[in-house]
């Protein structure tokens, strides 16, 4: 396991957000069409009254409610769940609605809808080296939501793209971090609970300034490269086998300890030190061999 953590080093959010002022946008929607109705009545009264004065009048007036009416309407945003709107004025940030439904904000402001919904990326299967230098192909899938929206907005140019990039730069780093397959140390594929800890924790530290929160990161592919493939299945093959011939062996010598201890405490033969040594050679054969025996039926005495 490598124990020196590499910390990313990523530059502090300028802005964080706030709520903005906002109203139930029905009441608001009430108000519009009222003034709507009363310029188009102010119009139609002045054409009424039938003099030049009384219709230039109405027009007037009528166009200004009707102008109050339309700016009005202008603040009405409508909102859907896990959505937000962040609010700019003149260049300022002005705060975020995050509340759902048909809200009234300030007629100029303008209102880029940001998602909060939780999201899915994949990363394409990259090719790198691990920590012992070996070619090896890797994939991971991530798993997050926008947490600050107005960090989303203002602090980066696109915070989807950011969120692509720094994954793939997150997975790269840990992959090279670690080996693909040892025994004594932490290792890409028997730690896989540790290794997806620590890509998360990277992932965190690398997109919060972007106000991305990471929910979950998971490996979803992992493999030695094409051009070793075989000769690292073939490594594993043989340590497979000598693990398998290992525990062979030391099963083989008990059953043939066990053995000789029964036929002295039954009494059941007398052997001389080099008859079980023969024995002994004889049993290891038998248990250890990859091919089953083929007796031999011995017509003689014991020591013919």
């Amino acid at each position: 396991m490598t124990d020196d953590k590499t910390t990313v080093e990523m530059p502090r959010p300028k802005i964080t957000e706030r709520p903005a002022s906002d109203r139930n946008g029905w009441a608001f929607l009430g108000l519009a069409l009222a003034l709507i109705l009363l310029g188009a009545a102010a119009a139609l009264a002045g054409v009424a009254g039938g003099g030049a004065a009384a219709i230039a009048g109405g027009a007037v007036i009528g166009s200004l409610l009707a102008l109050a009416g339309l700016v009005v309407a202008a603040g009405l945003t409508p909102v859907a769940p896990n959505e937000a709107r962040v609010l700019q004025l003149l260049g300022r940030y002005k705060g975020t609605v995050r509340n759902d439904g048909l809200r009234w904000v300030n007629p100029l402001t303008l209102r880029q809808k940001v998602s909060t919904r939780i999201r899915n990326h994949e990363t394409g299967l990259a090719k790198v080296n691990d920590l012992d230098g070996n070619p090896i192909e890797i994939s991971a899938v991530v798993v997050w939501q926008v947490a600050d929206t107005a960090r989303a907005v203002f602090e980066v140019d696109d915070f989807v793209e950011f969120v692509a990039f720094q994954t793939e730069a997150a997975v790269r780093h840990i992959a090279g971090s670690f080996p693909y397959d040892d025994a004594e140390r932490t290792s890409l594929r028997d730690n896989a609970d540790e290794i997806t800890a620590r890509l998360s924790e990277e992932l965190s530290e690398r997109v919060v300034s972007a106000g991305v929160e990471i929910i979950e990161s998971r490996i979803t592919g992992l493999a030695y490269a094409p051009e070793i493939a075989q000769a690292m299945l073939r490594r594993q093959q043989a340590g497979a086998v000598v693990a398998a011939r290992q525990r062979i062996v030391e099963g083989a010598v008990g059953m043939v300890q066990l053995a000789l201890d029964r036929l002295e405490e039954d009494h059941v033969i007398e052997l001389d030190e080099e008859r079980k040594a023969a024995m002994v050679s004889n049993l290891l054969v038998v248990l250890c061999a990859d091919r089953d025996a083929q007796p031999v039926v011995n017509s003689g005495s014991l020591y013919q």
